[in-house]
């Protein structure tokens, strides 16, 4: 046999035997095929640069007909979905601090009669501009449709009010960002991203770490309970938690600026739940893999989908509604929204607890999942 043949041989056998390898692997395969699939799905139906339908609050204290036009020509560029209608200015501010709706706008009381007489009357755009990105093309689009929203009734006597300039004054007030300033929606999200990334590798790689380093049986014999185990696995990592998000803390404030209105007290209660969280979730993939490879695959087979559909990268309101039912269900979703309103908002104690419960629940169930597992990993 000449060399050559027996050299293709030998390279045939170790392919095979890759390959072989790599169909017992089921878990390392899965992800091999299922990261591309979700990229896949995820960049090309769920991201979207250009939100639309965004959720909006009319505040109407003149029922005239050029005020309804106005708001007809507003829904008709698809960017605005009109879901309130509040009476009093504090119940649409409570609607924009709260993250319900993306705008809210103003008609004042005698809009119609100061328009017909030529007077310039204003009307008020207050937007949520924590993520200046989600609304920069509604504005554009509204900028534009105030031109000739009312032409069709500016007809007769009223003709000449029709053209350039339009006949009233649009006024956009950019609240808890007025800037527009890209760095107050990031850095803040930053803490998120990076605890989310560190805390579910970390704790992944725990119990792998103890089989591949022979001190499984050792942990095995002594007298602990399995939550005890996990418990006391996740506890020194909280503390590597809260450094990493103090120091994105004090880099937010001392190198970009980012306001701080709110009580950090609120901060540090609802860092403590996605925090532990993530740990725990990160020990139950512990307890699935059978190795630290399969551990840090898993921990990034969750961490994927997490930063994109949280609205860390793209507008969350952006995403079809498949797509926000499943950020949804992320923790990382609701600590992005807490971190931003205690921040760049001030949240109060009433506007934390609808986004610290979801963190809460994911947290008990990612614990009894962690728990059963590592029941089943002793047997």
């Amino acid at each position: 046999m000449s060399p050559v043949a027996a050299s293709l041989r030998r390279f045939w056998g170790i392919a095979t035997k890759e390959l072989v390898q790599m169909r017992r692997d089921r878990l390392t395969f899965a992800m091999m095929i299922g990261i591309p699939i979700i990229q896949l799905t995820l960049f090309g139906f769920a991201i979207n640069n250009d939100p639309k339908h965004l959720p909006t609050a009319v505040l109407l204290a003149d029922q005239s007909t050029f005020a309804r036009s106005l708001i007809a020509g507003m829904q008709e560029t698809d960017y605005f979905h009109v879901l309130y209608h509040p009476k009093r200015e504090d119940e649409a501010t409570a609607l924009l601090r709260r993250g319900d709706v993306q705008f809210v706008l103003a008609v004042p009381e005698g809009f119609s009669r100061k328009l017909v007489r030529g007077d310039l009357p204003a009307v008020l755009l207050e937007i949520d501009a924590t993520d200046p990105a989600a609304a920069s093309n509604a504005i554009a689009a509204v900028n534009t449709l105030i031109l000739d929203v009312l032409n069709r009734d500016l007809q007769g006597t009223l003709h000449h009010l029709q053209g350039r300039p339009p006949p009233f004054e649009l006024r956009i007030h950019r609240h808890f960002n007025p800037e527009g300033l890209t760095r107050y929606n990031i850095v803040p999200g930053l803490m998120g991203v990076v605890l989310t990334m560190t805390m579910v590798l970390m704790t992944g790689l725990a119990m792998t770490r103890e089989r591949e380093r022979g001190t499984m049986e050792n942990l095995l014999a002594m007298p602990v309970r399995p939550l005890e185990v996990m418990l006391g696995k996740i506890v020194p990592y909280v503390f590597v938690g809260y450094l990493q998000a103090g120091l994105i803390l004090v880099a937010a404030r001392l190198v970009f600026g980012v306001p701080m209105l709110g009580d950090l007290t609120f901060l540090a209660l609802g860092m403590l739940v996605f925090i532990a969280a993530n740990l725990t979730l990160g020990l139950t993939f512990s307890t699935v893999a059978r190795n630290q490879l399969q551990a840090m695959q898993m921990g990034f087979f969750f961490f994927l989908p997490s930063i994109l559909l949280s609205g860390f990268m793209f507008p969350f309101r952006g995403m079809p509604e498949w797509a926000q039912n499943l950020g949804e269900l992320l923790p990382l979703t609701h600590f992005l929204r807490l971190v931003r309103g205690i921040l760049l908002k001030g949240y109060d104690a009433s506007e934390v607890l609808p986004h610290l419960w979801p963190m809460l629940a994911f947290l008990l169930v990612a614990l009894v999942a962690g728990r059963q597992r590592y029941r089943r990993t002793l047997d």
